[in-house]
């Protein structure tokens, strides 16, 4: 997918939020440590340092939520950290966005900590991130 196809994507589906632009998927592509594992419709994008891997952004195309599709690109990103010898993943989630953190908790993730102010939205105001986490085996991804 390209840099340009991750954020139109992106645009359609974070609705509340601002999304990356091309040139913000473009440099973080760019990095050794990024692991991207996507769809037409859907992707997850994090990067994967030493045992730990970090989702920056999941995105699913309204028009084809509640499918799967979001569930199936997590858990190759899952997979994929876990082949390269993560053995946690975590990420942040805007504390307000029910759907995300439904999803997240149906696939073993819980909060491990809170941002105060960390997103800003577009209105100016500023929401929480809730910090959440789960863990992984070498290979496999346990509850998926």
């Amino acid at each position: 997918m390209t840099p340009e196809a991750l954020a139109a994507l992106q645009a359609r589906a974070y609705r509340d939020m601002a999304p990356w632009s091309a040139r913000d998927f473009a440099d973080m592509l760019g990095q050794p440590t990024v692991l991207l594992c996507a769809s037409p419709d859907s992707f997850c994008l994090g990067r994967v340092v030493l045992d730990e891997a970090e989702i920056l952004a999941l995105a699913t195309d309204p028009d084809h939520q509640r499918n799967g599709q979001g569930s199936r690109t997590l858990r190759a990103f899952l997979q994929g950290a876990a082949a390269r010898g993560a053995l946690n993943a975590f990420l942040e989630v805007a504390s307000g966005n029910a759907p995300a953190l439904s999803f997240y908790r149906h696939h073993g993730f819980a909060r491990t900590g809170l941002r105060k102010g960390y997103y800003r939205l577009p209105d100016g105001s500023r929401a929480d991130a809730l910090l959440m986490a789960r863990a992984l085996t070498k290979g496999h991804v346990p509850g998926s």
